[in-house]
């Protein structure tokens, strides 16, 4: 009995300890081999990204791969500038705009998992123009683009946001003349003089794009998911995400706006032309440098307003592939990641791309032969207006982060060459 217990005792101490030990791990290099990956087929990767820059179609990138909790491939590319001649290191910034939404998201759930709100909620309980919203709805034998005016048929909830099926898009859609006379289109929000839930508030009047839960209408719905982080929590945005997550993860160079003493390791924007790139012009919104290092420093967009590293980014994705920790810090449960990660779109509604669904804050693959690319059902992710993307493999135990600064891209097929390159270089 002794013996028994004896032994009982040693297992649960190993399972305490390795559970510690999973929990302290950090993302570190190790050699590919060592994670199932070949050294000599991750250089079909290395070879076919350089072409992108030797043929001018991307100025520069940064790439990084981790599996079974290793980096197994880490590599930059080009140039950082191209006029000042600045080779591209792998900490390079990068704005990772709609890259964001992913960490709002996250920051959404840790409120639920603290009893401040329930993701059925409606989101009038927290922001009162939303109790009761209106959509644009074509006039049946009217004219093209003429509208009528409807009220919501139901409240929109967080979890509506979170899906992308609130109605909600970037202001371009029926009704796109009261969206362009309030001065809200676009996700780009640097530029506003005014707190991200001010905007919020005022966009609360605007008519909407579809009935709540329609259908999945890509927009400013995180955005506003950020106005009420800043509602619940009592902090701006950017306080919030600091201290809950970017701090924890040690996601030390992930900020709304440079600091000054980091501006020279911004990577510089580029347009695609018939031509190869050209810089994009420093004034402007979408199609421009950006206000991040020089602006008035005051609007927080959940959707669409961080810059980050690719080590910083995978350190975030690590905690999800993790179910929730890393680095010690356990940022969600694991009933949570679950959750977020489970397709919400019921299979067939999500409209870009067959065999695709769409979580609480990602993409998932619920067919990926019916995507007919490399990857596993399970797999989540999304991607940036400048042309980053990512995903996690949780059946590989893969993460992929991708960085350049392309807007707009066009005649380029990166994404998918990327993808392919990482999939065939996986050898057990």
């Amino acid at each position: 009995m002794k013996n028994r217990i004896s032994t009982l005792l040693l297992l649960t101490c190993f399972a305490l300890l390795t559970s510690s030990k999973a929990l302290a791990q950090k993302l570190e290099k190790a050699k590919p081999e060592s994670v199932g990956m070949s050294t000599e087929r991750l250089e079909y990767l290395t070879n076919t990204f350089q072409q992108y820059v030797d043929n001018q179609q991307i100025s520069g990138a940064v790439a990084l791969v981790a599996r079974k909790g290793k980096i197994a491939y880490s590599n930059s590319w080009g140039k950082q500038d191209v006029a000042s001649n600045t080779p591209m290191q792998n900490d390079a910034i990068f704005r990772i705009a709609s890259q964001t939404k992913a960490i709002v998201s996250v920051g959404i759930m840790m409120l639920q998992e603290e009893g401040k709100l329930l993701i059925t909620d409606p989101v009038g309980k927290y922001i009162r123009e939303f109790q009761e919203t209106t959509v644009a709805e074509p006039v049946e034998g009217g004219e093209p683009g003429e509208y009528k005016i409807v009220k919501a048929n139901r409240p929109i909830t967080l979890r509506d946001l979170l899906t992308h099926t609130a109605g909600i898009g970037y202001g371009e859609g029926l009704g796109a003349d009261q969206w362009k006379a309030a001065g809200i289109q676009g996700w780009y929000f640097a530029d506003r003089n005014e707190p991200v839930l001010a905007t919020i508030r005022r966009m609360a009047a605007l008519p909407f794009e579809a009935q709540p839960g329609e259908r999945f209408v890509y927009g400013y719905n995180t955005d506003i998911l950020g106005a009420i982080i800043e509602v619940v929590s009592g902090q701006t945005l950017d306080e919030f995400l600091t201290t809950k997550i970017l701090q924890p993860l040690g996601m030390n160079d992930t900020h709304f706006y440079l600091p000054q003493s980091k501006k020279d390791r911004l990577a510089t924007v580029y347009s695609s032309t018939n031509n190869g790139i050209e810089q994009a012009p420093n004034e402007g919104t979408m199609l421009s440098q950006g206000q991040y290092v020089e602006g008035p420093r005051m609007s927080f967009s959940g959707g669409a307003g961080l810059l980050s590293t690719a080590n910083d980014y995978a350190k975030f994705l690590q905690m999800m592939l993790n179910k929730g920790t890393y680095n010690g810090q356990r940022i969600l449960s694991p009933k949570t990641v679950e959750l977020m990660t489970a397709d919400h779109l019921q299979r067939a509604s999500f409209p870009w791309v067959g065999g695709t669904g769409f979580g609480l804050g990602f993409s998932v693959v619920n067919d990926f032969g019916k995507r007919g690319t490399p990857g596993s059902n399970g797999e989540y992710g999304w991607g940036g207006a400048y042309h980053s993307t990512y995903w996690v493999d949780p059946e590989e135990e893969l993460v992929v982060v991708y960085f350049t600064q392309l807007i707009p891209a066009i005649n380029i097929d990166d994404h998918d060459k990327l993808r392919a390159l990482v999939y065939q270089a996986i050898t057990n």
